[in-house]
């Protein structure tokens, strides 16, 4: 991509200009956004966490994106864009670099695409080659659907969504609009039902057919290679705005609140419900037929095996716990075998008395 001028990020984004005239802004070249310890005199890059501020004056970065906190700071080696929240900032600064360095192409149907003559296909409609779309499928104006992706009999696409690469959706499932869903995803799966036909470890299992579906929200991102499972009954959802890492699985009849957030490598067991405005942490753990309030966190390999009622962080296995409750305990444990060794010289101690006693 060609160099922009600091003073069109500026205008695009917003921001107060510091170190630098306006004039000066128009003339700076930016060629790459990067980070401070690898930037050099084209960079723009950013500080939000005040534990990498030791590495602002050493940086070559052009310009650098700091909170108002930061601000004198960073100025007196140079440019800065102050912002209050300057992640935010360059999280929205990645979104226009990339509509400019990532154009989409224009939107055709390949000619290898499989369309059933009943699907609804809206306008400016990007569907990538061998791509299949099945009866009763409605793809809302401006999706793209990428290469390989196959979109099950009556299932919806929203406008504006972008399926990659090799995507399957299956039948009956619901996808918001200008939601991302990365290469691998599949959403409709057969939930993980079966009841036994005899005794325990003496029969076999009987399939129960998994007769809901996957209700998506708005503006949901799912990462690459996660699945999201239909109800068994009722549907699995998503609400607007959950966030799904790669390797993710979401099992039958869960229910995701709106702007939730879960890391790679989690697995949510079936019936589940999730609250709004919570983070799992990757690898986590979430038994089945469980409640989790609203503004809950829990952290990386976390085994969660009861309800959490309560807004908080939750860390552990052994067993999870309020996070202050889990660090003591997990202190506690580190010093375990040294107490175990106390507790055998005591009792020792004690038996030699005893004997003393009784032989006097």
């Amino acid at each position: 991509m060609a160099a922009v001028t600091l003073a069109e990020v500026i205008a695009a984004l917003g921001g107060d200009l510091h170190g630098a005239s306006e004039s000066a802004a128009k003339t700076l070249l930016i060629e790459r956004v990067g980070p401070l310890q690898a930037a050099t005199p084209t960079t723009l890059s950013f500080l939000a966490n005040p534990k990498y501020q030791s590495q602002l004056s050493s940086s070559l970065a052009a310009c650098v994106i700091v909170a108002p906190a930061l601000a004198e700071l960073a100025s007196s080696r140079g440019p800065a864009i102050v912002t209050p929240d300057p992640y935010l900032y360059f999280a929205r600064l990645t979104q226009w670099w990339a509509s400019r360095v990532r154009p989409l192409s224009p939107a055709r149907i390949h000619p290898s695409a499989v369309i059933d003559p009943s699907a609804q296909v809206g306008q400016g409609v990007d569907i990538g080659a061998l791509a299949v779309i099945e009866a009763h499928a409605r793809i809302g104006d401006g999706a793209r659907i990428g290469a390989h992706c196959a979109i099950g009999q009556g299932a919806e696409i929203g406008a504006g969504t972008r399926l990659s690469a090799n995507v399957t959706v299956g039948f009956g499932c619901q996808i918001g609009e200008r939601c991302i869903i990365h290469s691998g995803v599949v959403i409709g799966a057969d939930g993980f039902g079966f009841a036994s036909t005899g005794a325990a470890g003496g029969g076999r299992w009987e399939k129960i057919e998994q007769l809901g579906a996957v209700r998506i929200g708005d503006e949901v991102e799912i990462g690459a290679n996660s699945c999201v499972d239909r109800g068994a009954l009722d549907d699995t959802v998503l609400e607007e705005g959950v966030k799904i890492d790669n390797l993710v699985q979401i099992a039958h009849n869960v229910h995701i609140g709106r702007h939730t957030a879960i890391a790679g490598c989690t697995a949510i067991a079936g019936s589940t419900r999730i609250g709004a405005h919570c983070t799992i942490a990757g690898a986590a753990n979430i038994v089945g037929h469980l409640t989790i309030a609203d503004h809950v966190h829990v952290s990386a390999a976390t085994l969660i095996s009861r309800s959490i009622h309560k807004p908080g962080l939750y860390s552990g296995v052994f067993p999870f716990d309020d996070n202050a409750s889990w660090e003591k305990n997990a202190a506690t444990l580190r010093n375990l075998h040294a107490l175990r060794q106390r507790v055998q010289s005591l009792e020792k101690a004690l038996e030699q008395a005893q004997e003393k006693k009784n032989s006097s």
